[in-house]
């Protein structure tokens, strides 16, 4: 059942939605349909099938216990802006 919604957008955005909906072929209230439909998902609905290539990678790196990723990825960062 479809029920109506008012929004308050800038208007700048709103033109550019109507541009973008156009080019799409779709309406205007379809494109914020999908949009919300998107982001309400649950994350079971969504099934990303990971390649073969990624399913053969898995593993194939062995770290440390006590592996900090974002301390590496700070380090990474200092070192590539000094």
């Amino acid at each position: 059942m479809d029920s109506k919604l008012t929004l308050k957008l800038e208007q700048s955005v709103i033109e550019k939605a109507k541009i973008y909906a156009k080019a799409k072929k779709i309406s205007v209230s379809k494109l914020i349909e999908n949009y919300l439909q998107h982001i309400t998902e649950r994350p079971s609905d969504k099934k990303e099938e990971i390649t073969p290539t990624v399913k053969s990678l898995s593993g194939i790196i062995k770290l440390p216990k006590k592996y900090d990723s974002k301390k590496e990825y700070a380090d990474f960062l200092n070192r590539k802006y000094k």
